[in-house]
Formats: structure tokens, sequence, C-alpha cells
């Protein structure tokens, strides 16, 4: 029987476990103290497993590849993953924007499901180690050498390491190693839906703020790169929160372009209409200073700056205000704009981009192109999507492929 050496034991190292161990011995080795650490922060701990809209509608919320992806996501679906984790005993539900979650909103149920799937197909795991190096001798991996100099043979492997997010889970890049030292090459790895920093100073004093069904646009050199309804944060250094995740996917970080972040309060509403809502506010509080006059209009945390912005005095009458003021109060509220310093460091993000060049990966089976023996899933590939369970919907059908694909060696 032929022996599979998986390394990382994530999301893609198990899947690629458990699809490999209906016909293979297989060997499941992470650096970690126990399997997919980082699976118990996806989806701030409840674990965003997939999303639950058509499979051919995901390849819209895949900026990184898409097109390499067609065979993995089609051959194992949302739905196989959904039935998949039923099966097992994890009842799902759906949320808004169709994410599928555990109902209990435990990322550890996932993880303990997938646990003892392994271990009813009797995958051996090795657990604290390390994995340095894979040896590979003319085109052909033989196996991998430890932290510890210890040496796994194996008949095919799989790696699975994940990209350079989150390196306390232990994605530290190790796997662009192996690959380019089989000959790989390595596309430059980035932040993906990482927070955005913000130059203006008045940023931190809306740190903690949420705000839910506003706009955001990014725009550089004045062309909209991106813009999306949603939910945001304000935080010490910028902004965050889902929407902000996605459109750090379309900054680049490059001192000689400039990017502006605007947000429209009131998206909803035309400026004529915001206008015409303004003026009703004024009339209710005709005889109050402008700095009381906005408690329905705004989160109170964010008044004091809005006012600072507009330019009116804060203890000038609302009935006082000109028709000018007014304007441009509404201007400022649909069009809050802030200048982006850059994104917060590849460790602080959700997903790596960048990674092993799917061009010298065969698409329907994920082996390399260069070693037939040697293949690779999840992350570690050149391929990410925004928020919303495609990413790990990702890890999940790249593992099953990989696994699921070890004969036929050349």
């Amino acid at each position: 029987m032929k022996k599979v050496v998986i390394v990382g034991a994530g999301p893609a190292g198990m899947m690629a476990a458990i699809a490999a161990a209906d016909k293979y011995k297989v060997v499941l080795i992470d650096r970690n103290e126990k399997v997919g650490k980082k699976l118990y922060i996806t989806g701030k701990g409840r674990c965003n497993l997939t999303n639950s809209k058509d499979i051919s509608e995901f390849f819209d919320y895949i900026p990184g590849n898409a097109h390499f992806l067609y065979s993995s996501l089609y051959t194992f679906t949302n739905t196989n993953t959904m039935d998949f984790f039923e099966g097992l005993g994890v009842s799902l539900k759906v949320e808004r924007g169709d994410r599928v979650f555990p109902v209990s909103n435990k990322s550890s149920d996932i993880i303990n499901a997938l646990r003892r799937e392994l271990e009813n197909k009797n995958v051996t795991i090795l657990l604290n180690t390390r994995v340095t190096k894979v040896n590979i001798e003319d085109g052909i991996a033989l196996s991998v050498t430890t932290e510890k100099g210890h040496v796994i043979t194996g008949d095919h492997f799989i790696v699975c390491t994940g990209g350079l997010s989150y390196p306390q889970t232990g994605s530290t890049g190790d796997g662009y190693e192996f690959a380019r030292e089989a000959g790989h090459t390595i596309i430059k790895t980035k932040p993906s839906l990482v927070p955005i920093e913000i130059k203006e100073e008045w940023i931190k004093e809306l740190q903690g703020l949420s705000l839910k069904n506003i706009e955001l646009t990014l725009f550089q050199d004045n062309k909209i790169i991106y813009s999306e309804f949603g939910e945001m944060i304000f935080t010490h250094y910028g902004i965050s929160g889902p929407i902000v995740l996605s459109a750090s996917r379309f900054v680049k970080e490059n001192k000689n372009i400039s990017i502006k972040a605007s947000i429209n309060l009131k998206p909803a509403l035309s400026a004529e209409e915001l206008d015409k809502r303004i003026q009703r506010d004024f009339l209710k509080f005709n005889n109050k200073d402008f700095k009381n006059a906005l408690n329905e209009l705004l989160p109170q945390k964010l008044i004091e700056t809005i006012i600072k912005l507009s330019n009116i005095d804060e203890e000038k009458k609302v009935n006082s205000i000109t028709k000018e003021e007014r304007k441009e109060l509404v201007n400022l509220m649909q069009h809050l704009d802030m200048s982006v310093k850059g994104l917060r460091p590849i460790a602080e993000a959700i997903v790596t981009s960048g990674g092993v060049d799917v061009k010298k990966i065969d698409p329907s089976t994920l082996k390399s192109k260069l070693v037939n023996n040697l293949s690779f899933a999840g992350e570690v590939i050149d391929v990410d999507a925004f928020t919303g369970g495609f990413n790990m919907q990702i890890a999940l059908s790249t593992g099953h492929i990989a696994g699921k694909n070890i004969d036929d060696e050349s």
C-alpha cells in the first residue's frame, strides 16, 4: 500500500488526509500541538465553513486565480462540504451573506469532527513536528526531514502548510521554500483581507465605532477600484470590518500610488433626499445648537468628528445655518474621505495573496508539473478569495482533490 505524507494539518491538510486514507496509508504532520489550530480563530471563533451561494457564483468572490479553481470547486462543492460535515454529526446554519456556520457557533465542533474522522480512517498524526525539507532526487520526492533530523519516507507528498497569515498558528511560509527547492516559482506574497491604515488623525477619535449599511469606495488616481455596501469598524490605526477586509485586496502598497477611501454614511439616500432629511431634523431642533441637532442622524461617537470636519461652528443655531453650509454637510456625510496610508502587516491578514505559482500545478489533480509525486493544496498556492467562507471552501476543495489524485505517478 502506498504511503502518503501530508505536511500541514489545517483544513486543506486534514481534508487531503481524509480523502487519501480511503486507499492509502497516510501520515499527517503538523508543527503545532494540535490539528486545525488556525481553524480555531476563523469566523471569529465560529468557523465560517463555506458559503451557500450557487457554486457558479463563487468565482465572482475569488480575485486570486479563480480560473485555476474550477476543477476543485466543481468536484468538491460547497454542497459536498455541508453534506460532509452534517454526515459527521455537525449541524449547520446559514446566516447573512449566505455564510455557513455550525449551529453551535463553535469552531471546535468542526475541528473535533475532522479529528475523529482522521482517527476513524487510521491516519497517523505527528504533532509538534516541523518539517524543514522535502527531499527530492532526480525529479522524485523521496522523504521529508524534520527539525529534529528525523527522515520520513513516502510514495507521495502533499504540502498544505498555509501562507504567512497568523504565524502564531504555524503559517510561517515553510511551504514556499519546499516549492522553491522543487523548482517552483513563488508569486510575491502580500496581505489579503487585512485592515487598512489611514493617515488622518481624527480616525483615532472614532476607535471602536461600528457602522452598518454604509458604502465604502476606494479611489486610485480618482478612479474607482472597489466599492461595496456593508459593515465596518474604526480602529486606532484606521478601518477594519468585512467590507474593509475585502477592499484591502485592491490596495497596492506603492509610494507612488495615491489611494483614497470614501465612506457614504447614507447610501440609501440621494444627496437631495439627505438634504431634505437634514432640513426636517433642523426644523425639529430649530432653536438648538448645531452640536445638539444631529443625534437622530448619526451615531453619537461620530457627531463631534463630523462637526469638526464640516467647519460649521458647533454652537451655531441650526436656524441660522446657511443652505451652502447644509449642502457641504450633505457632501461630507456622503463622502467622508480618508487617505490610505497602507495595509496592516501580513501577520494580521486573514489570508495570504501570492504563493506557489499555479502555472506549474495541474488544476485537476493539484500535482506539481515538475515533481509528479508532489502536490499542493490550500493557502500555500497563489489563490485567495474575499470573506464569507470562500477561502475555507478553497482549502477543503483543493485538499480533497489533492488527496483523491495520488495514482498514476509517472
